[in-house]
């Protein structure tokens, strides 16, 4: 096992006092972990494959309708 990574987030989340965003980093066991910053203590992992096929249905628009209307 190697040391987990740095926690990461998406650039569109803004500024780093901007506390909407969900971080993700590569855990030590080599699953991808995700902690939303509204709830710090709750990490959830997954398999990197799991986490690849969910970024190309966000990348395809799979999700868009869940935050249709949303304003940043």
């Amino acid at each position: 096992m190697t040391a987990p990574t740095a926690w990461q987030k998406s650039s569109f989340s803004g500024p780093e006092d901007h506390q909407n965003c969900v971080h993700v980093r590569l855990a030590a066991t080599g699953d991808i972990e995700l902690v939303e910053s509204d709830r710090p203590g709750t990490i959830m992992a997954t398999a990197p494959a799991n986490f690849a096929a969910f970024v190309k249905g966000i990348k395809a628009g799979e999700f868009d309708h869940l935050v249709e209307g949303h304003q940043d």
